[in-house]
């Protein structure tokens, strides 16, 4: 990611901060070896590292842009790797006011003596010992004056609109997707989830995914009627349809597709009904993304088709039996998450959202989800993940190569 752009971020964030206020914001700790970035950390910083800091300040026309770090540590250095240089993080996010970590309390008591308000990401305000809480209390009682405030509505306005470069790297997310799905249709056969969910793994892998998105589902069968099934232990068989939802992110940023395959390369009679019945919803779906309409009404929009739909075959005879075969949403954001914070008002150019109808009917082992990232435009929206091959004759086309 080009490093200007964690500068605009923090002018977004510093834009709708109060006057005489100050953010802090913490990178996740490296409990144990899995380590994962605090999203807004990466947000405004660019940078990976554990246990860093950020702090903007905001008094009148005084504004300060801040980095706490981990000193070069020689024995560290030789077991896990030497933490950034000042002039390394300095490129990386082109903040230039950059200290160690154990200046940060006398440097921040300084802070405060000129601000009246403090913002924390309290994302996880139902743990009391989150780093975030116990900071928020600790310098509540050690500065009375100060009024906490969550930083959390800050990040839902600014991610909610993606930029350009952002845009890009979720385009590029896509096009590895893509390849790895591809790879698993070149392996389709009778064989168990995980040997097909492997094919993606590595494909993602070499085409340089920074990456998963989120767990992988591979759910074949009855199985693909659970929305978030990931044993992927069961075996495919010939007959059965298997639902893929799976993603990568590239420099944090998240694909999210699903696509749903014939493990004998041809779909049945009952199974190309339902699938193309999916496949209209989601067109019907996608012709209505544009400014100003919310993911809630995209859903009642959906189920309305739906309604139709089943009715014409006989699954249903009234519109609330509609809610026994499609059983989520429709929409959400996407970003450095998968479901990424947003606020979810009416859409708005710039933000990226699912489009994912699906139909689930157990009694009959039809599990099928069909979904794709549309960018909303300020007329109406792409399709970034278009070029995935998903109509029946395209998927049984390349099936019969």
């Amino acid at each position: 990611m080009i490093n200007t752009v964690f500068q605009k971020h923090r002018k977004m964030i510093l834009d709708q901060m109060m006057d005489n206020s100050i953010l802090v914001l913490f990178s996740n700790p490296k409990e144990d070896v899995k380590y994962d970035v605090d999203r807004n950390y990466y947000y405004v910083s660019g940078n990976f590292e554990y246990e860093n800091r950020v702090v903007l300040y905001k008094n009148g026309k005084d504004i300060k842009e801040m980095m706490f770090i981990h000193p070069f540590d020689e024995f560290k250095a030789k077991w896990v790797g030497a933490p950034l240089s000042k002039e390394a993080i300095e490129k990386q996010s082109l903040i230039t006011d950059i200290h160690y970590l154990e200046e940060f309390d006398s440097i921040m008591d300084s802070l405060f003596l000129n601000a009246t308000k403090l913002y924390v990401d309290l994302k996880d305000e139902k743990n009391p010992y989150s780093t975030e809480m116990l900071y928020a209390k600790a310098t509540k009682e050690k500065h009375s004056h100060l009024v906490i405030f969550n930083a959390e509505s800050l990040f839902k306005k600014a991610r909610t609109i993606k930029l350009p470069e952002e845009i890009e790297e979720m385009k590029k997310a896509i096009s590895i997707t893509k390849k790895g799905i591809e790879n698993i249709l070149d392996h389709m056969k009778e064989s168990y989830e995980y040997q097909l969910e492997s094919y993606f793994d590595q494909t993602i892998k070499y085409h340089g995914a920074t990456g998963y998105a989120f767990p992988t589902i591979a759910a074949s069968g009855k199985n693909g009627c659970c929305l978030h099934y990931m044993d992927n232990e069961d075996i495919a068989k010939e007959g059965d349809l298997i639902l893929f939802d799976l993603g990568c992110s590239y420099h944090m940023y998240c694909s999210d597709i699903s696509r749903t395959f014939p493990v004998s390369g041809k779909f049945s009679p009952r199974q190309k009904q339902i699938y193309n019945i999916v496949l209209a919803g989601q067109e019907h779906v996608l012709k209505h993304i544009q400014p100003g309409i919310t993911t809630k009404e995209l859903n009642q929009i959906l189920i309305q088709f739906y309604a139709k739909e089943l009715k014409k075959i006989g699954l249903i005879k009234e519109d609330s039996e509609v809610s026994k075969y499609y059983y989520h949403g429709v929409s959400h954001h996407i970003g450095l998450d998968c479901h990424d914070l947003c606020e979810y008002t009416p859409l708005q150019a710039g933000s990226i959202i699912s489009n994912e109808p699906g139909l689930y009917i157990a009694e009959e082992g039809i599990g099928i989800r069909i979904e794709d990232d549309i960018l909303v435009t300020e007329d109406g929206c792409i399709n970034l993940s278009k070029d995935i091959l998903k109509t029946v004759d395209e998927i049984e086309a390349y099936l019969e190569r």
